[in-house]
């Protein structure tokens, strides 16, 4: 999908829908059932709404997958000197 276009807005359900069509047509040619396409949105929808519900900022909204993961240092072997080793 090109995101670089923005939709008329006159025309906006138009656009969504082509992509909404496009999108499940890309999951459908992998394999995947159109019904678990169509539960997976409905599912991904109503979360998204009782989060705006939640919280009505959603710039503040960060994805799990942006969030980098890093260990903590509070384990015995983190705490010795360099020279140790």
């Amino acid at each position: 999908m090109d995101n670089s276009a923005e939709p008329d807005p006159s025309t906006w359900r138009a656009d969504l829908e082509l992509r909404l069509l496009e999108l499940v047509d890309r999951y459908v040619v992998f394999g995947v059932r159109q019904q678990d396409i169509f539960d997976a949105i409905t599912t991904k929808v109503k979360r998204l709404r009782e989060e705006l519900e939640h919280d009505p900022d959603a710039a503040d909204y960060v994805p799990a997958r942006d969030v980098v993961d890093e260990p903590s240092n509070d384990w015995p072997a983190a705490e010795t000197d360099r020279a140790d080793r």
